[in-house]
């Protein structure tokens, strides 16, 4: 059986892994929309075990749904907050199959990957969809959701990405969530990656329901997500859902019963986001957060712009989250090859989820501030040296579809 002092020893010596790992010799950063980099004391809170059932975790649980309800702005006690086990798709699956009626009938705003695999998501669960698809460079407006909902009275619910991050464009909530109300539907909102950087105030909101998930703008790691629900909706969802393990309903109920998960919880993970949870609110909470993201990426933009390279947005559109850049028309540039030269300088980036031209992806949130941002640029710098690529600059076409784009919306 191993002794006190060698298990305290065999903690120190992964604190110490962990500590020195610097991100240009070690542990990269993540510039991804999540998972992402997190703070050390986050990674620390998970060295603990603990027992799903006992009272202290129990607790943890309370506290996480309390944190989360106030972010929310919940004020008025109206919606409560569901952990789920699982990937951010888990949660948006749980909210669409227990919160959309069976004869419903969801509008579904696409301009991206995550808005067209809501839809597909409907297709498994047997529930009508009509879909707007924006393509990739669009937001949809509120004059366009007014005027669906007018030529359909079938439609019960709207369903919004509010940052989609395949392109990392900032869709107009505010606008989408009124013209929604003013018709008199449900919105669901998959707020994924802006919740807790991006406001979503549900006293400024009208949403029946929004999902998230740990391993985004909180900087927690995965393992699970959360619905934000309206309580009447929860209490209206009873028997409604496809699924057992993604009854939102039946979870919510054990839950406000017992304090606990109804199946095995995520421990670590919980733990490690309650951590996280303190640092956000230690920041100044989402305003604090937006701040810093918001100057991650203009920094992010200028720099790369001197480099040559080209966002596919334009800054009206441009979330703080991910930035999507075209790739360069130089000959001579691979993404793969560049990918790798960016991770050897230590920093992990995305590719391209467009499906019209060449693009990767920059990842503005985590545990990263400006001065990791210019790193990145400078790293991006030496590895289109390295690749022979005098200058980041997109195809024409590339640029004039754009300036096209810009200026229908």
């Amino acid at each position: 059986m191993e002794s006190a002092p060698d298990r305290s020893s065999a903690k120190s010596a992964v604190l110490a892994a962990a500590a020195c790992a610097a991100p240009a010799k070690g542990e990269p950063y993540l510039l991804t929309p999540g998972p992402l980099t997190t703070a050390f004391s986050t990674k620390e809170a998970m060295l603990r075990d603990w027992g799903s059932w006992d009272g202290d975790f129990r607790a943890m649980t309370a506290l996480m749904r309390s944190s989360l309800l106030e972010i929310a702005g919940d004020t008025a006690g109206d919606y409560d907050c569901v952990p789920l086990q699982g990937s951010g798709s888990y949660c948006v699956e749980a909210m669409l199959g227990s919160l959309i009626p069976r004869d419903g009938h969801a509008l579904v705003l696409a301009n991206g990957a995550y808005g067209k695999r809501i839809a597909t998501t409907l297709v498994y669960l047997g529930r009508a969809a009509t879909v707007l698809d924006k393509g990739d460079y669009l937001p949809p407006r509120g004059e366009e959701v007014e005027r669906m909902l007018d030529a359909d009275p079938r439609i019960t619910h709207v369903v919004a990405v509010h940052c989609e991050t395949s392109s990392g464009i900032l869709n107009p909530l505010e606008e989408i969530a009124a013209a929604t109300a003013k018709k008199g539907r449900k919105l669901l909102i998959d707020s994924m990656s802006a919740f807790g950087a991006v406001p979503l105030d549900v006293r400024e909101i009208a949403c029946e329901a929004f999902v998230s998930s740990a391993n985004k703008c909180i900087e927690g790691v995965p393992g699970f997500g959360f619905v934000i629900a309206k309580k009447s909706a929860l209490q209206q969802a009873k028997g409604r859902s496809h699924s057992l393990a993604l009854d939102v309903y039946d979870q919510w109920d054990v839950m406000n019963r017992t304090g606990q998960w109804r199946f095995t919880p995520p421990t670590h993970t919980v733990a490690a986001f309650v951590e996280a949870l303190r640092l956000h609110q230690q920041e100044g909470g989402q305003a604090g957060r937006l701040a810093r993201y918001a100057n991650n990426r203009d920094v992010l933009v200028a720099g790369m712009q001197k480099l040559g390279f080209e966002p596919l947005l334009s800054a009206r559109w441009r979330s703080p989250i991910i930035v999507t850049f075209f790739s360069p028309a130089h000959p001579a540039f691979r993404f793969e090859r560049f990918y790798e030269l960016m991770k050897q300088e230590g920093f992990i980036i995305y590719p391209g989820k467009l499906t019209v031209v060449d693009s990767f992806r920059i990842g503005c949130i985590g545990q990263v501030d400006e001065h990791v941002m210019r790193n990145v640029v400078d790293a991006c710098a030496r590895s289109l040296e390295a690749l022979g690529v005098g200058h980041a600059a997109p195809p024409q076409a590339a640029l004039d579809e754009r300036k096209m784009l810009a200026e229908a919306v």
